[in-house]
């Protein structure tokens, strides 16, 4: 089981590797194991949800828990690129209609895959790919 501190950890230290600067923050009601809040630039994570959600797809990966800490990170960086590329997506959010957020979120979503998978080193491509697809699974079981 990851503890606050070891996913802490992980996090600071792929964020200093890759130099950037954004804020770390615990968050015991997020609701997914980790999210990137463009407002704030702070990447919030649960812990409690980070080991569900390796309980839920590790098994299948076989990575270490410090691995799947990253792939996740990963992907959340993504998240990161994506508003930083394209501001007007957060006004969107904030003030759109609801169809045109749902159908946004979903094309977020994708990119964000897309361009965290720029952060991920060669060793892990696979297992980034993998989760990738086992997310969208039990996204539609859900």
């Amino acid at each position: 089981m990851l503890h606050i501190w070891d996913i802490e950890k992980i996090i600071i230290d792929t964020l200093q590797e890759l130099k950037l600067n954004i804020n770390v923050e615990f968050s015991n009601t997020l609701t997914a194991p980790m999210s990137y809040n463009a407002s704030t630039r702070t990447i919030k994570f649960n812990y409690l949800q980070i080991n569900g959600y390796n309980a839920q797809i590790n098994f299948k990966i076989k990575e270490t828990d410090e691995n799947f800490v990253k792939i996740i990170l990963y992907h959340v960086l993504g998240y990161y690129l994506e508003f930083r590329k394209n501001p007007k997506v957060l006004r969107i959010l904030l003030y759109g209609g609801e169809e045109e957020k749902v159908q946004l979120k979903a094309e977020i979503d994708e990119n964000s895959w897309n361009l965290g998978r720029t952060f991920v080193p060669e060793n892990l491509l696979k297992a980034y790919d993998q989760v990738r697809e086992l997310d969208k699974f039990l996204l539609k079981s859900e």
